[in-house]
């Protein structure tokens, strides 16, 4: 078995045994010169982008490498470039004699080489590159000696291939790596934008991951201005010392470096020549801290930037195309983020000038527009509204005064419903519709056995609206013997029940009404004077209605509106010449005869056009101002001879209806009887 052999299977046991190529270099050059005279041995492979023959690895003897320049020639400027080209052996046994390749050829003579020999690697997939042997002393190469190390060569192709490969498999596996960390940190830097809409914080919670695949020294986030002429730092880091720049600072966007991406929307990279072409106050910082490179990548939202990431490092050409990529994402997470810190406290100011917005309109609603079912914008209906905006948060009795129909109890309830008593009972009573002998138990209640039929005990209006609100409606109608015991339980507090002994306490806010003149009945003996003092703490003066012509229509179409969805109906017009009509007549029951009539106009409405029995408020305005004719036989006639007959009993009795003298008495019935004739012919006592 000759050398040769041996020194093959030395050559695989190497193969075999190394994947690093320099050091199987070494073992084949204590290997070869057995077999082959030779001084060094080198690997030189060729580069498909540049196409060029680049030296990767050289083992010689006395571990001096030859300067070769640039260790990458251009394939026609290298023998190792003509071999792989040829895919032969190109031998050069006498170098002072070779005229092609004069650089390289120049600097081996330059180091000792004499002759040399290139020999093609290449396997059964693809063309490498060639390996070089190289003698410092002038000797030609042999046929056997080429033999030989053709034999050598095809072998470390396959060698160099796996290298490659290997190594190449190794740089796709830190790649994946790398790429995990930057997913990794994306994910990081998701949770962190989720849990927090402060960007001080946010921006916090990004930097430490940020920094483990992206190095830097410094980092900021800066927002621009509505007007996008001012960059505002809001986040800051700067774990080396402190920066002249603080969280909060605004600066001009001409004097800032992140211009260009705001401008450009795309990112910025910048050394240190880029930095002193920003000739500003804080570019020049930058320098005079020493850093050597930066990075402004925009955040940018629906197409518009709002802001840049912007990252600075003491290294020069610290940051690189992948890097600025992976920036831009994490840049559009933090945009988002940033967009909806925004959004939220805009959202907030909204909310909160919302809420601001609902109070005042609900105070206007209740001022203006509406208390309950309180319809009207008359001046002298709001003036009204004012005034029980005004006393009903106080305890002041309020005696309301307004003629029948005029919506005396609904202002009653909306004085309780706006008072601190709000909670409590509204007891309500009305005075005329209760017997005169009945009215004091009705009030303060009785003992059994009070009275015949008194068979048990029963609680008065008093003592039920205990730490709430009492309406005495028609309080004029309150018989003149029981006047005193009501103005006792005003002034004091306290009363006894019909029949009873005990005093009881109550606490009362007494709201009165009446249609009557009180002051003319005070000065005619009907009506007590201190009572009607103290009731009349805070007067309320209802407009009737032909007072408040203008509100006519907004209150038709609401009555309207209200009958027909309860009634299934739906009515959508109102002529014009029915609104007219309305309008024209005085409604001598006011809010309540207009309600009425709505009522029965939707009843009589068919379609969806209302239908109004307009010959009523022709009839009834006719019983106003027609005298009665003798003679007459209608029902009409009949209607305003009662009508006149009673109006003329009521003036001489001075509207005075029970008691003797009084109008019931003198007409002969009771005066519910009278009360319910005078509301059923549209006779009202003037104010």
């Amino acid at each position: 078995m000759d050398d040769s052999f041996l020194a093959l299977l030395d050559v695989s046991r190497s193969i075999l045994r190394h994947q690093d190529m320099q050091a199987l270099l070494r073992d084949l050059y204590n290997t070869l010169p057995k077999v082959v005279e030779l001084d060094y041995v080198t690997i030189v492979l060729h580069n498909a982008e540049r196409d060029e023959m680049r030296m990767h690895w050289l083992e010689t003897s006395d571990g001096h490498i030859p300067d070769v320049p640039h260790h990458a020639l251009k394939v026609d400027e290298s023998p190792a470039g003509l071999s792989w080209r040829r895919q032969a052996p190109v031998l050069i046994d006498d170098l002072s004699q070779e005229k092609r390749w004069p650089l390289l050829i120049g600097k081996l003579r330059e180091n000792g080489v004499a002759s040399c020999a290139y020999l093609p690697l290449t396997t059964a997939q693809r063309r490498l590159g060639a390996m070089g042997f190289g003698r410092t002393s002038w000797k030609p190469f042999l046929p056997r000696d080429i033999e030989f190390m053709q034999h050598v060569a095809a072998q470390v192709a396959v060698a160099v291939d796996n290298v490659l490969n290997y190594e190449k498999a190794l740089c796709f596996q830190k790649k994946l790596e790398h790429e995990r960390d930057r997913l990794n940190v994306l994910l990081e830097i998701t949770n962190a934008l989720m849990g927090s809409l402060e960007p001080n914080t946010l921006f916090s919670g990004i930097v430490g991951g940020l920094r483990r695949v992206v190095a830097h020294d410094y980092a900021s986030l800066a927002v621009l201005s509505p007007d996008g002429q001012v960059m505002q730092l809001y986040a800051l880091d700067y774990p080396s010392g402190e920066l002249f720049m603080k969280e909060g600072m605004h600066i001009p966007l001409d004097l800032s470096p992140a211009r260009i991406a705001v401008e450009t929307q795309k990112p910025l990279i910048a050394d240190r020549a880029k930095l002193m072409e920003f000739d500003s106050p804080v570019s020049r910082r930058l320098l005079e801290e020493g850093f050597q490179s930066a990075v402004s990548v925009p955040l940018i939202v629906r197409g518009k930037v709002i802001g840049t990431l912007n990252l600075s490092s003491f290294e020069k050409d610290a940051f690189h195309d992948e890097d600025v990529q992976f920036l831009s994402q994490v840049a559009a997470q933090i945009a988002i983020a940033v967009a909806n810190t925004f959004a939220f406290r805009e959202i907030q100011v909204l909310r909160d000038k919302l809420s601001d917005e609902k109070l005042y309109l609900e105070e206007e609603i209740r001022t203006e527009y509406n208390f309950r079912e309180m319809i009207g914008d008359n001046a002298d209906f709001r003036a009204v509204l004012q005034q029980v905006q005004t006393v009903a948060p106080t305890d002041a009795s309020v005696l309301i005064i307004g003629e029948t129909g005029t919506g005396k109890e609904l202002i009653a309830r909306a004085i309780h419903e706006m008072s601190p008593r709000a909670e409590r009972t509204f007891v309500k009573l009305n005075c005329a519709a209760i017997p005169t002998g009945l009215l004091e138990s009705e009030m303060f209640g009785h003992e059994r056995g009070a009275f015949t039929g008194a068979i048990q005990q029963k609680l008065g209006r008093f003592e039920l609206a205990h730490e709430g609100t009492l309406f005495l409606d028609e309080v004029g109608d309150i018989p003149l013997e029981l006047q005193p015991k009501l103005l006792r339980a005003l002034q004091e507090h306290e009363f006894e029940r019909l029949g009873g002994t005990k005093t009881l306490k109550v606490n009362v806010r007494l709201v009165a009404a009446t249609h009557r003149n009180l002051q003319q009945m005070v000065a005619e003996g009907s009506f007590r004077m201190d009572l009607f003092y103290r009731l009349n703490v805070f007067p309320v003066l209802l407009p009737p209605l032909r007072s408040r012509r203008d509100d006519i229509p907004l209150l038709v179409r609401h009555f309207v509106q209200k009958f027909a969805r309860r009634m299934g109906r739906k009515i959508e017009r109102i002529p014009g010449e029915i609104m007219e009509a309305l309008a024209r007549y005085d409604w001598p029951g006011n809010v309540r005869e207009l309600e009425n009539l709505m009522e029965r106009a939707v009843i009589l409405s068919p379609n969806e056009v209302l239908r109004v029995p307009l010959s009523e408020l022709k009839n009834a305005a006719q019983a106003e101002s027609t005298p009665v004719a003798p003679g007459a036989s209608s029902l009409m006639t009949l209607q305003e001879a009662e009508r006149g007959h009673i109006l003329q009993v009521l003036r001489e009795s001075k509207w005075q209806l029970s008691g003797e003298g009084g109008a019931a008495a003198r007409l002969g019935m009771k005066r519910t009887t009278l009360q319910s004739r005078m509301k059923k012919l549209g006779i009202a006592r003037p104010v």
